[in-house]
């Protein structure tokens, strides 16, 4: 039992392990205590704190949004004070984690297999999030991954930026693209040069659904208040390739594309339009940077190329 009334490493490691298990029961179970001494610890905790972590109802037990906020300060804590026993005590506590939010970009997911191969050893707990955009925003804020990967420009910029800004985070541009179309390979403007926004009216328009915030300055496609005359809103990756090549649809994106991961099917061509992307990088102005964020920053870099503006 702890003394002094000062929170330690373990009620954090207590409090964290709770969320994750989604009950008090099985967080006890996979923590080798009783379930009344951890209940107690986490009460003593919220105690200290002031703040209502969890909220007990006869279904369990959900996060607060007070919760959800120290939460993400707990993990940051643990991340360092692992980092540091790993360094000057050759302590290992165990999986590595990291999360990161992205919109759907091929690079983000090369970068994350590197990243796997560079630190995921015998154990680890790694996440890529391909979500909607306000969720990128939203799972920064509250540290529940180390970084978001999106997009700016002059239209949607005013909006997000406000956002971004309100919630104490930093946009760090990576590299600025000129839009593109994918389109499948058997499509007719497949063998263009170049296409204009005539030229796909009678195409079925795909793009990525947004919940909530399903509002233009939302959308992961750029130039989307135009008027298409054929919309389909799909929520993953694969979902929209299919769907580009069994209707002969085309979704605006970046140009990035990788074909060992999006198959050799899909083909960017350019779209002729005043228009431009800037994508980069999320990030908390209060969350110190872990090797394992520079190193997957650095992985990003590798795979769009030496002409980054990114720095860590």
């Amino acid at each position: 039992m702890k003394r002094g009334g000062a929170m330690t490493l373990q009620q954090l490691r207590y409090v964290v392990a709770t969320a994750e298990k989604g009950t008090v029961s099985e967080a006890a179970q996979s923590l080798f205590i009783s379930q009344p001494s951890l209940t107690n610890a986490i009460r003593e905790l919220e105690k200290e704190m002031n703040i209502t972590i969890f909220i007990r109802t006869n279904k369990g037990i959900t996060i607060s949004k007070d919760g959800e906020v120290f939460l993400g300060y707990a993990r940051q804590v643990l991340e360092q004070a692992s980092l540091l026993e790993e360094k000057y005590c050759g302590k290992n506590h165990g999986k590595r984690q990291f999360c990161v939010s992205t919109q759907h970009y091929s690079f983000a997911v090369n970068a994350f297999v590197d990243l796997i191969k560079q630190f995921g050893g015998d154990e680890y707990d790694f996440s890529i999030r391909e979500t909607q955009t306000h969720e990128i925003i939203e799972d920064v804020a509250r540290m529940k991954s180390e970084l978001g990967i999106l997009y700016l420009n002059d239209f949607n910029e005013p909006v997000l930026s406000k956002e971004i800004k309100a919630k104490e985070l930093k946009f760090t541009e990576l590299f600025s693209a000129k839009p593109h179309v994918f389109v499948g390979s058997a499509n007719p403007l497949a063998k263009k040069k170049s296409v204009t926004l005539e030229d796909l009216q009678t195409y079925p328009y795909l793009s990525f659904e947004q919940g909530e915030y399903n509002s233009f300055y939302y959308s992961e496609e750029i130039l989307s208040t135009i008027r298409r005359r054929k919309n389909i809103r799909v929520r993953d990756r694969a979902t929209l390739f299919n769907l580009l090549i069994g209707l002969n649809g085309y979704t605006i994106c970046s140009g990035v594309i990788d074909e060992d991961l999006n198959g050799s099917d899909i083909v960017a061509v350019p779209l002729e339009a005043e228009s431009s992307m800037r994508i980069g990088i999320l990030t908390h102005k209060k969350v110190l940077s872990n090797p394992l964020t520079e190193f997957y920053i650095g992985a990003l870099k590798k795979y769009i190329g030496e002409g980054s503006q990114l720095t860590t």
